[in-house]
């Protein structure tokens, strides 16, 4: 049975690491300089700490690599400059030229998009698309897991395209409500635009938008990787960069979601 590495143990990545140990397969993290946050998560979800990125490189046949999409290039070079001989799985929020650029360092690559939230129950849906030519035996890792799997390629790249699409419209339509009821409150017209927008509309926005807050921070890179795959598709990237902005002012929600639409919007218009 392999040894899977996990990096790292984030509020998506415990759930993943989690999913993987349902058959009792081995997962081993590195806790070499995270957080006590990340200590418990990964307690939380029976990981097993290997303590240093050596070790975890060393005793792991696959690492899977899910992380901020920032995170993404540093942390394929550190597990490729170890030598890593096994299967490399991005499962970071990246563009295909970005991942197609990640996999010339390793003779086995898996490209993984992850569509959903935490994957700690199988009725939440979250679905790990994967692609390269062997997805499939990445696909088996979860079998019977919460994380629902779905191989649509062998081309490398695929499965990140699917994961900018996805997210291009559900995370890239949030920033655009963002953006809107910003505008709105500058000219003074908020009240009279949710009348027209309605009672149920207006109440599902506030909500979806400050539910998302304290993501901000993670989905503006991800929004300038979405920019990255339009432009590589020969289509305009300029919505998503500016996507990318309003999420990026709202950074500051990091460590909680918005107390009010108000407080969020505060920050929003903040000038710079």
């Amino acid at each position: 049975m392999p040894t899977i590495g996990l990096i790292s143990p984030g509020a998506m990545g415990a759930s993943v690491g989690a999913a993987a140990l349902s058959d009792g397969k081995n997962v081993v993290w590195a806790s070499e300089g995270r957080s006590a946050d990340t200590h418990q998560r990964a307690e939380s979800a029976g990981l097993r700490d290997c303590g240093t990125l050596d070790d975890l490189v060393a005793s792991a046949d696959i690492i899977l690599s899910v992380c901020p999409p920032h995170d993404a290039e540093p942390v394929a070079k550190s597990v490729a400059d170890r030598n890593f001989s096994g299967v490399f799985v991005d499962c970071n929020a990246i563009s295909p030229m970005k991942t197609v650029k990640l996999s010339e360092q390793f003779d086995r690559f898996v490209d993984g998009g992850i569509v959903g939230g935490p994957a700690w129950r199988s009725e939440a849906g979250t679905c790990l698309y994967l692609s390269g030519i062997e997805a499939n035996e990445i696909a088996q890792l979860f079998t019977g897991s919460p994380l629902h799997t779905q191989v649509i390629s062998d081309d490398i790249g695929a499965a990140s395209a699917m994961k900018m699409t996805f997210a291009a419209y559900t995370k890239g339509s949030t920033a655009l409500l963002v953006a809107i009821l910003g505008v709105a409150e500058r000219y003074g017209v908020r009240e009279t635009l949710e009348q027209q927008w309605g009672e149920s509309f207006t109440t599902q926005t506030h909500q979806r938008v400050l539910g998302s807050s304290h993501k901000a921070w993670r989905f503006s890179g991800e929004m300038l990787e979405i920019a990255e795959t339009f432009a590589g598709a020969e289509l305009p990237g300029g919505f998503h960069q500016a996507a990318a902005e309003v999420f990026e002012r709202l950074a500051v929600f990091k460590e909680g979601n918005a107390d009010s639409l108000e407080q969020l919007l505060v920050e929003l218009n903040k000038r710079s």
